[in-house]
């Protein structure tokens, strides 16, 4: 994260960039400040995965404190709080990123589970659906194809439990 400030810093200034052939152009500067926050995702779900979810989510804000608006940064923040049962956060960060680019599948994923896990069934079984077709279902099999069946598999489920509830409301 120190070399984070340090590129931020550096881009934002202009005494630190201005004709010095040593200074990165603002291309290079690009490319490092997209290696960090690659890199920061990484660690967040490596410190996820060993138990340290707080530790992951952690260095998942201040990522996002460099770049609020990173659809990529707010989507890993909803899968981690979707895994750690922060059903209300998940939805939140989800939300956010979708606005950011509305037809993200790993946000949509995230969005329709939280929603499930709610009990907002027939929401859910919207946000899911999206992912069945068109740039939304491109999104996930080029992030994460192996969630496309668990999709398919929730979206049964929540649908044999809608039917019975429509049919008696009826």
């Amino acid at each position: 994260m120190q070399a984070m400030t340090h590129v931020v810093a550096q881009a934002s200034n202009p005494m630190l960039s201005m004709g010095h052939a040593a200074q990165p152009s603002a291309a290079e500067i690009s490319q490092d400040a997209a290696a960090l926050l690659h890199a920061a995702r990484n660690a967040a779900y490596a410190e996820a995965s060993q138990g340290r979810l707080g530790h992951g989510l952690q260095l998942l804000m201040d990522a996002l404190h460099h770049e609020p608006l990173n659809h990529d940064l707010l989507s890993d923040m909803a899968a981690l709080l979707l895994s750690a049962g922060e059903l209300e956060h998940s939805i939140e960060f989800a939300q956010h990123a979708l606005g950011v680019r509305p037809q993200h599948g790993a946000s949509l994923y995230s969005l329709g589970f939280a929603l499930a896990g709610l009990g907002r069934n027939e929401e859910a079984i919207a946000t899911l659906s999206q992912l069945g077709q068109g740039e939304a279902l491109q999104s996930l099999m080029a992030e994460a194809p192996d969630l496309q069946p668990l999709v398919q598999i929730e979206l049964q489920r929540l649908q044999a439990l809608v039917a019975p509830a429509v049919q008696a409301a009826a």
